[in-house]
């Protein structure tokens, strides 16, 4: 097993609250109900990251699907091609190879969401998913004039020593073929890893910033893209926040400076569609400030759950795999019962990095996060 392997599957098996026994049917391996799919009618897969709210109740968007792997398909390819980063489209698909699942075999795409507590407006990060959410100004609406849209993209974050804050900010400024200037304590880190860094590097192939940033009111904190997408979804910057370079080139042109952006920790997410409750669960960061336990209490006790439904999410935690439940059915796996089956769209780059180097790269990215020097702060990619 690689090092980016037990750095994924540690947290969510470490993970575990009383009484998690009684619900055993959840800690099953789903993968046999996931096997085959000869015979399945399968439909063009949802938009990546453009869904729409179906009212002001609801807080869930998306729906689960499920695809079968091309015969040289990654995970890293699939989670590209469907919206989702590294680390989602793995906690979902523990049992699989990340490098090679193999040709016809069943991926569980976790491309439905709910929605992070608080207002629906701006640039909302939460860091334990991973993801970030963006409210256009005004609310864009359907024909009918009842549903807002959203737009949702997997991220990095700051790995553990250079975490990314937690608070409110705005955007300040915007930059295309931005030019780089790695700080002190950044050129300092690869110098000791033996890989120094240039004191400027010029906008190009090089520039791990990609071609869109924006400044935050944070001193020395982007939302940028990044010239190793490989890495989108996992915790590996010094703090900032990269996106997928289609993804950031996206929301550069709608996002305008004084764009409001807040940024939150909640690994546990809690909402209504249509009047059922759907529950979420990432494994908590491991530096979070909060015991994973404390922190499902108090989300239990801020909502008025039966105590039936209260123990499912306390059984759903337990596995958080990030992919949400609905609670009522009273089965983790109820997810692949609705599951859209889709068309596999991926598409072979005869310029992409081999399988071995792909792989090399985040081997790579987790290696220095594991091995760097923990040095507090923010100011670099």
């Amino acid at each position: 097993m690689t090092a980016l392997v037990r750095t994924l599957a540690l947290p969510a098996a470490a993970l575990t609250f009383a009484g998690c026994v009684e619900f055993a049917p959840y800690l099953a391996d789903p993968r046999p109900q996931l096997a085959g799919g000869d015979g399945v009618e399968r439909v063009p897969p949802n938009h990546p990251n453009r869904f729409l709210i179906g009212s002001a109740d609801d807080a869930v968007i998306g729906a689960p699907q499920i695809v079968l792997a091309g015969e040289t398909d990654t995970l890293s390819d699939l989670a590209r091609e469907y919206g989702l980063g590294y680390d989602e489209i793995v906690a979902a698909n523990p049992t699989l190879n990340p490098w090679l699942p193999g040709r016809d075999t069943a991926v569980l795409l976790p491309t439905e969401y709910v929605l992070p507590d608080g207002p629906r407006e701006g640039i909302v990060l939460n860091v334990a998913a991973k993801r970030v959410f963006y409210f256009p100004e005004p609310p864009a609406e359907t024909d009918d004039g009842t549903s807002q849209v959203v737009l949702t993209f997997p991220v990095g974050i700051g790995r553990v020593g250079w975490e990314t804050p937690l608070g409110e900010a705005s955007v300040i400024s915007k930059a295309v073929d931005p030019t780089w200037y790695p700080p002190i304590s950044v050129r300092q880190e690869h110098a000791e890893l033996g890989d120094p860094l240039p004191a400027v590097v010029p906008p190009g192939p090089d520039n791990p910033l990609g071609t869109r940033v924006l400044k935050l009111d944070m001193p020395g904190y982007l939302l940028h893209g990044t010239n190793q997408p490989y890495g989108v979804g996992m915790r590996v910057s010094h703090g900032c926040v990269r996106l997928y370079p289609e993804n950031i080139e996206w929301l550069y042109d709608l996002v305008d400076v004084g764009e409001s952006v807040r940024i939150v920790n909640e690994p546990y997410l809690l909402g209504r569609r249509d009047g059922e409750w759907y529950f979420e669960a990432h494994a908590p960061l491991e530096d979070d400030s909060m015991e994973p336990a404390e922190r499902l209490d108090a989300l239990v006790a801020d909502t008025e759950l039966a105590p039936a439904l209260a123990g499912e999410v306390r059984a759903v935690a337990s596995i958080a795999n990030g992919v949400p439940v609905r609670l009522s059915a009273f089965d983790a796996v109820e997810v692949l019962a609705r599951a859209r089956h889709v068309e596999n769209t991926v598409e072979v780059d005869p310029d992409a990095p081999t399988l071995e180097e792909v792989r090399q790269m985040i081997d790579e990215a987790v290696a220095e996060a594991e091995t760097a020097e923990v040095q507090l702060g923010g100011d670099g990619n």
